[in-house]
């Protein structure tokens, strides 16, 4: 990816930038970006480790349309995935990079709009035997999407909203519009919640991580040991009921993403192409 960010860098004669308020500017603005992103896919093909798995055959098509029918409405992008695939990991190599760059990217958890099911932990005792009383916490019934859809409208919008809270405490405690989250040109969402319901047809774009099931159970247990607080006893447990929850709920969405990366490649390459999109996206030179 270098290769291709210096021979951009190169270049003493940038493109002319179109007006895109006209349908001709965004007409070219389309085919511009289309060019750029199958040199991308060219490159990540060959690459030794590649981070594009498949892409959806009508995906360019139908987000180059949007771009030039509906250019007022703010880029929603869903990230979804199998538990401990690599998703928040991924957000969080965009967050920051896009602040290094100052893009315009805003970044929100849907896990934030589980329901509160505090009640039914403190009857239960503790999380763990919520789960082992049979609660089926990956269940879409237990996420508010109806809110998350509502907030999700207004961001596209530009209208600024005030997301909840789910406190990662076990407690269960969801705190009401708890964190400000800026209507940026661009809003990535990260959770199982973006695959369910009307809220999966509001993305621009669907992003699936996926990654081996060694390489998931490594991370999982990882992550349970060290930031939650779990045994492995525990969290082997409740591995194996993520993965039935997956085969419910997350897998059969799969094949629904419009693109399906690798969540086990290289950060740094990962945000190579942040860099790479930033660069060709801001190679336009100004009329005099």
């Amino acid at each position: 990816m270098n290769s291709l960010l210096e021979k951009e860098a190169k270049h003493t004669d940038k493109i002319l930038k179109p007006d895109f308020s006209t349908r001709s500017g965004r007409e070219f603005l389309a085919i511009y970006l289309y060019s750029k992103f199958k040199q991308i896919l060219n490159y990540d093909k060959n690459s030794e480790a590649p981070i594009f798995q498949k892409i959806h055959p009508d995906f360019i098509p139908k987000f180059t349309r949007r771009l030039i029918n509906n250019p007022e409405k703010h880029i929603l992008i869903g990230i979804s995935g199998e538990s401990a695939s690599g998703k928040t990991t991924i957000c969080n190599t965009i967050k920051q990079a896009t602040e290094r760059l100052n893009m315009p990217i805003e970044i929100l958890s849907a896990d934030n709009y589980f329901r509160d099911i505090s009640d039914l932990i403190k009857k239960h005792g503790s999380f763990d035997n919520l789960l082992a009383s049979g609660f089926d916490v990956d269940s879409p019934d237990n996420f508010n999407l109806e809110q998350l859809f509502i907030d999700l409208e207004k961001l596209s919008r530009g209208e600024d909203v005030r997301i909840p809270e789910y406190l990662v405490n076990g407690t269960g405690v969801v705190v009401p519009n708890a964190i400000p989250k800026k209507a940026k040109k661009v809003i990535v969402v990260e959770g199982m919640a973006t695959m369910h319901g009307a809220v999966a047809d509001l993305f621009d774009v669907k992003l699936y991580v996926d990654v081996k099931p060694e390489i998931q159970e490594k991370w999982f247990l990882y992550r349970a040991q060290t930031s939650r607080n779990q045994n492995e006893e525990n969290a082997r447990k409740q591995l194996a009921y993520v993965r039935e929850a997956s085969k419910k709920y997350i897998l059969p969405k799969k094949d629904a993403s419009d693109i399906i990366i690798n969540g086990a490649s290289s950060l740094e390459y990962f945000s190579q192409i942040i860099d790479y999109i930033f660069t060709i996206t801001n190679n336009f030179s100004s009329p005099e």
